[in-house]
């Protein structure tokens, strides 16, 4: 079941979502440091992150499901949001070079056609970042932030759903180490959470990002099977019945 667009704005406007888009943030922008030429598509609710590449990829888009509800994006600047159905994207085969999904497969119903739009719609050479809840932390544990909602993944549960639905995994990472409460003291010392978890408790993350490629198969070739020679029957004389000799 998708969360509410409305909901999923009045988090990232919170304290606690704000240090969450900041050390998401951080991340995307290590994994992906250069974006120039590329057009970039964020599906399910991606805009917190996009921001970063406005202006340095060729196009950047945002798609938010119609179960979930849309929002306009960015606030500046002509429209670049639209409603979509998830599986049934209004795209062009092979025309989108980097795809990021965030508060999306952890809500997808229909999960394998879902990811086979995404497969359909990305180029041989893109690539894709799946922002999922981490099945171990503790952000997966509780229902008052976004990331308690839905479906968590691991991190190897995650990489064999994209393997079984043609996505190659390239690198992991993690990220979101503060406990999910707005709490001052911790808020202010995000940046020491982040750091220490990332060298320390990577397991126990409250997000696991994933970049993948796609996979391309070349078609498998016909064997040609021999003709057999075939046998050939006598004809009935004219005017006799088949099946019939004499």
């Amino acid at each position: 079941m998708w969360s509410d667009v409305v909901d999923l704005r009045d988090f990232y406007t919170s304290s606690l979502g704000y240090v969450a888009r900041r050390a998401i943030g951080r991340r995307l922008r290590d994994m992906w440091p250069d974006v120039a030429g590329q057009r970039l598509l964020g599906l399910g609710y991606a805009t917190p992150f996009l921001g970063s590449f406005l202006g340095k990829a060729e196009r950047v888009l945002a798609m938010m499901p119609a179960a979930q509800g849309v929002l306009p994006w960015p606030p500046e600047g002509p429209n670049a949001t639209s409603l979509c159905d998830e599986v049934d994207l209004p795209i062009p085969d092979l025309s989108i070079d980097r795809i990021l999904l965030v508060h999306a497969l952890e809500h997808a119903e229909a999960l394998r056609p879902f990811l086979r739009e995404v497969w359909r719609v990305m180029a041989p050479s893109g690539r894709l970042i799946v922002v999922v809840p981490n099945r171990r932390g503790l952000w997966a544990r509780f229902d008052s932030t976004p990331f308690g909602h839905g479906h968590p993944y691991t991190g190897g549960q995650i990489s064999r759903l994209l393997r079984d639905n043609l996505f190659t995994p390239i690198q992991t990472r993690t990220a979101l180490f503060i406990p999910p409460f707005a709490w001052r003291l911790w808020l202010t010392s995000a940046g020491a959470w982040e750091q220490a978890g990332e060298r320390w408790f990577t397991r126990f993350s409250g997000v696991v990002l994933i970049e993948a490629g796609k996979q391309i198969y070349a078609p498998t070739p016909v064997r040609a099977t021999p003709l057999r020679a075939k046998r050939l029957r006598p004809q009935p004389a004219l005017g006799q019945p088949a099946g019939m000799s004499r």
